[in-house]
């Protein structure tokens, strides 16, 4: 099942889909070839998922329960001040308040949710926006190649361009029909259901356009830089 894609502004959805295309043609090739779609040799067991990997990656167990995994603190932020900061490398540097979030297209999606500590939840139902929508609006500069996102909570992990941009990467807000709980990064989380899910940040409140990549809280201290299930990697 690909993302469904719904938008109260079509002027708006006009442009942020002019820009997503000239991502796509930029970055499609990249996309493409990254292990979670290409890799000819995948570790997992079970059937394929809809990009042909194995349903469960390696070493992992499926729960039907949500383990919550965090810093230690779960900050609470009002809808009135959530705020989500895009800048560094890109053209148009922006500020997003939670009307102007909410504006923009939200996207359906049901997808996977894989933990580094092994274990995995299967067909969750997100709506959220596409990261790959929020790079359209700001458009990266050519000289961008990775991100950084930040949390609320202090927390920050990066990752390259062309896994940010898949379709499926979401900003969410919803999960299952509710609106997504504050242990789990409520208001808004970012998923990454083609990498382990400490790629993805809670508590949401910037994410950085990088010309190069750094490292983030996690990857500072072992944890892989790339971090793809299907090749079970964990650690650097």
């Amino acid at each position: 099942m690909e993302p469904n894609e719904t938008a109260p502004d079509s002027d708006k959805l006009d442009r942020i889909i002019d820009a997503r295309m000239k991502l796509k043609r930029r970055f499609e090739e990249a996309i493409q070839n990254t292990p979670s779609m290409a890799d000819d040799k995948p570790l997992g067991s079970g059937p394929p998922n809809r990009h042909g990997m194995p349903q469960v990656p390696k070493s992992q167990t499926v729960t039907k329960k949500w383990p919550v995994l965090d810093l230690g603190h779960h900050p609470n932020i009002p809808l009135t001040k959530w705020q989500l900061a895009i800048d560094g490398e890109v053209e148009h540097p922006i500020r997003l308040k939670w009307a102007d979030f909410m504006a923009l297209p939200q996207t359906n999606d049901v997808s996977d949710f894989h933990c580094v500590t092994t274990w995995s939840k299967l067909d969750m139902a997100w709506v959220g926006v596409r990261f790959a929508d929020l790079a359209a609006l700001v458009m990266p500069k050519e000289t961008a190649t990775h991100v950084m996102c930040y949390g609320f909570d202090g927390y920050s992990t990066n990752m390259s361009l062309e896994e940010a941009l898949k379709s499926d990467v979401l900003l969410v807000h919803t999960v299952d029909g509710q609106p997504l709980p504050i242990e789990h990064g409520g208001p808004v989380r970012m998923i990454t259901p083609q990498l382990y899910a400490w790629k993805g940040s809670k508590w949401i409140k910037r994410i950085e356009f990088m010309a190069g990549n750094r490292l983030g809280f996690w990857e500072e201290r072992g944890y892989s830089n790339t971090a793809y299930p299907w090749r079970n990697d964990r650690y650097s």
